[in-house]
C-alpha cells in the first residue's frame, strides 16, 4: 500500500519541479606555462568561505605539491575547510600544484644507482623550485589577494623537497611542513649536510614543522633531522 501511494505520489510532481543536477565546487583551477620545466602546469586553488565576499581580505598562502584534484587536493582542502569553520586553523589559501613528473621535480642529483632506477627522470628539484619561485608566486599574487606570507607542505619524496628547499633556498618560504621527508635520497646526503647548510645561512626568522608515521627508518631520519636542527641554535628558527 505505501508503495502505490509513493508511486501515485511521484507522478503528481511537476517535471519542472525536478531540479536539476549543478556542479559543485571547491575551488578554482587554472594553467601556467613554464620555462624552467619547458611544459604547461595545473594549478588547483581552494578559498575559504567568505574569501570571495569579503574584498579587503587578504590571505597567506599555503603551497602544496602533490596537489592535483586525483592527489592531495581535494582531502586537504576538506581538512581546511572544516577546520577554518570551527575555529581551529585561520584561513589561508590552498595552491595545489598538479604532478606531471612526480620523481623528477620532488628530487634533487644523486649519486646512487637505486635512486636513479625508480623514474626515467629524477633530480629536477631545482627547476621546480624555479617554478615555484619565478612563475607560480608571481601568479597567485597576480591573481589573488594574499599577504606575503607564504608556507609549504609536502609528504615523502615532496617531503624531502620542503627539506631540501628549507635548506637551500630558505628565504622562499615562512614555513615548511615536512611529512615523513625521504631522507634516504642520495644516500642520506641531505641529512649529512644539514648542520653545513644551517650555518652557512644567514640568520633568517623561519618555521620547521616535521612529522612521520609508524614505519620505522622514516621516523629514525626524521628523529636525526629535528635533533640536528634543534640542536643547531639558529637564530630565528623555529
Amino acid at each position: 500500500m505505501s508503495s502505490i501511494a509513493f508511486c501515485m505520489y511521484a507522478q503528481t510532481i511537476p517535471k519542472d519541479a525536478v531540479e536539476r543536477p549543478a556542479p559543485l565546487a571547491i575551488g578554482e583551477t587554472f594553467t601556467i606555462p613554464s620555462a624552467s620545466l619547458g611544459e604547461v602546469r595545473r594549478i588547483n586553488v581552494y578559498a575559504p568561505p567568505g574569501y570571495a565576499e569579503s574584498t579587503g581580505l587578504r590571505l597567506p598562502v599555503l603551497y602544496m605539491p602533490d596537489g592535483g584534484i586525483a592527489e592531495d587536493f581535494l582531502h586537504v582542502a576538506g581538512l581546511i575547510q572544516v577546520s577554518v569553520s570551527n575555529g581551529t586553523m585561520r584561513p589561508f589559501l590552498l595552491v595545489g600544484i598538479e604532478n606531471t613528473e612526480r620523481r623528477r621535480d620532488m628530487t634533487g642529483p644523486t649519486e646512487n644507482e637505486k635512486d636513479k632506477q625508480i623514474a626515467a627522470r629524477v633530480g629536477g628539484s631545482a627547476a621546480f623550485r624555479t617554478f615555484i619561485r619565478t612563475d607560480l608566486m608571481p601568479a597567485v599574487k597576480a591573481r589573488y589577494r594574499t599577504t606575503s606570507e607564504a608556507a609549504i607542505v609536502g609528504e615523502s619524496l615532496a617531503g624531502l623537497f620542503v627539506v631540501e628547499t628549507f635548506l637551500l633556498e630558505p628565504e622562499l618560504f615562512d614555513t615548511y611542513i615536512a611529512l615523513d621527508p625521504s631522507l634516504w635520497w642520495n644516500d642520506r646526503k641531505l641529512l649529512k649536510d644539514v648542520n653545513r647548510q644551517l650555518r652557512a645561512r644567514p640568520p633568517l626568522k623561519k618555521a620547521l614543522f616535521l612529522a612521520s608515521s609508524a614505519e620505522p627508518e622514516l621516523v629514525n631520519l626524521t628523529r636525526q633531522l629535528a635533533g640536528i636542527v634543534e640542536k643547531s641554535g639558529i637564530a630565528g628558527l623555529e
